[in-house]
């Protein structure tokens, strides 16, 4: 019975091995995927695009407007003018106007058209934030990916090992040298790890999922982490520097300052409908009639004007609603303050999150090194313990998930550090593909 689930897993592990095309996709690759197909991503290159356009359309207030007017009708009666019988007259009109208007004073569009420079500011540090989280959430996928590999391999391990410690003690109870708890002991853990193993392969399978709704595409087989590599300390390795740091590039504080003075201009906006406005008109037309209808005298008549002036509107009173903006929009500025400060203290968490977690990361992978080479001593010390009659079976089983679960937990560290160096320099707002390409060379060709 055993040796069929070992044969089954092994053909399943081996089904999904070949289910991948040749060829390892690194960071980098998988970076230049995300870019392309990405959906939140995407979605926000789209809006920073939008916002983009805002400048155009708030400069089109302050500039001159042209437009072509026209107008053709035809009017039927019948007339009678100082007692004479009614008359029938068909009156034919047409014009035709060119007008051109200038804004001369208008507060307000000018307002907007601060506002709206200030919203492209804004937006380039939402879209700075987008490319920030594409790189931690495809990284993130990216590790979980190899973490989940690791794992699998570690609990294959295992049971190989298990498996082995189950023929022994098998063997030893055929000669008289071990007893039936013995073997019930080893073929429990035999069906733990079998149990492990197939729970290892799903999440393998789940985790490939997620990375693969991330780069938009089947992921091959991913460039592993080398057994060597040496994960990088943070630098400066101050953590006052870091923290300064997110409080004042972070990309979400940048722009929740453009949103403080966006609110600003909204105030300015506001009070503006209490102020006048002139503008330059000039317009050039021709009019003809074909005669009158009021008129005794039916004449056709054509005209050809210009005219040059100056419009001027005084608001005197709205209702009070002006006034309710003006509150509004310095309360929204009030809050917007507030959520800048908000920002502030959140990313400055953030940084010494991650630079805790690098800084303690670093000596967790040295004490889990340490701890997978004393496992390693260990499992051949009760090994040769058990055959000379000096340990039990139990400590054998017992040392043996001591080791793979010390190298589980290493590969977990060396991952988990990566990820926060990575958050650290996203605290801060340095996070970039050239960051992507330091950590990409720590991973095998």
């Amino acid at each position: 019975m055993n040796a069929e689930r070992a044969t089954v897993l092994a053909l399943g592990l081996c089904a999904l091995a070949g289910s991948w095309p040749a060829g390892a996709l690194d960071l980098i690759g998988a970076y230049r995927l995300a870019e392309k197909n990405d959906p939140t991503f995407e979605s926000s290159r789209y809006s920073h695009e939008a916002a983009r356009t805002r400048v155009t359309q708030a400069r089109a207030g302050l500039l001159p407007e042209l437009r072509v007017s026209g107008r053709s009708d035809r009017a039927d009666g019948d007339v009678s003018f100082d007692q004479t019988p009614a008359v029938n007259r068909r009156i034919r009109s047409h014009d035709l106007r060119l007008e051109l208007t200038q804004p001369l004073v208008r507060v307000q569009n000018w307002a907007g058209y601060s506002q709206a420079r200030l919203l492209v500011v804004q937006s380039e540090g939402q879209f700075a934030q987008a490319r920030q989280d594409l790189i931690l959430r495809m990284a993130q996928a990216y590790f979980d990916v190899l973490m989940a590999d690791d794992n699998l391999n570690v609990t294959e391990s295992q049971k190989r090992a298990v498996d082995a410690q189950l023929e022994l003690v098998t063997r030893g109870r055929r000669a008289g040298n071990a007893t039936v708890t013995d073997v019930h002991e080893a073929q429990s853990r035999v069906s733990l790890t079998l149990a492990q193993a197939i729970a290892a392969r799903n999440e393998l399978e789940v985790r490939r999922s997620l990375l693969e709704q991330i780069i938009g595409q089947s992921a091959p087989s991913l460039s592993s982490l080398r057994t060597e590599a040496r994960l990088p300390s943070p630098s400066p390795a101050t953590l006052k520097v870091w923290m300064q740091a997110a409080r004042d590039q972070h990309p979400a504080v940048l722009a929740s300052h453009a949103g403080i003075e966006i609110a600003e201009r909204e105030v300015t906006r506001a009070r503006a409908g209490h102020w006048p406005t002139v503008d330059l008109v000039a317009s050039s037309g021709r009019d003809y009639s074909s005669g009158s209808l009021t008129s005794p005298t039916n004449l056709e008549t054509r005209a050809d004007s210009t005219k040059v002036g100056v419009v001027f509107n005084l608001p005197l009173f709205a209702g009070g609603g002006i006034d309710a903006r003006v509150k509004e929009a310095k309360a929204l500025t009030y809050k917007a303050r507030s959520d800048h400060e908000f920002t502030r203290r959140r990313v400055a968490h953030e940084a010494r999150q991650a630079f805790s977690g690098v800084m303690n990361g670093s000596s967790q992978i040295a004490a889990m090194e340490e701890a997978v080479k004393s496992s390693e001593s260990a499992v051949q010390g009760n090994r040769i313990g058990y055959r000379v009659g000096t340990r039990l079976n139990v400590d054998v089983l017992n040392v043996e998930q001591q080791l793979y679960a010390a190298k589980r937990d290493l590969s977990r560290a060396r991952y988990e550090t990566l990820m926060q160096g990575l958050r650290l320099k996203a605290a801060a707002g340095r996070l970039g593909v050239d960051d992507l390409k330091a950590v990409n060379a720590l991973l095998k060709p």
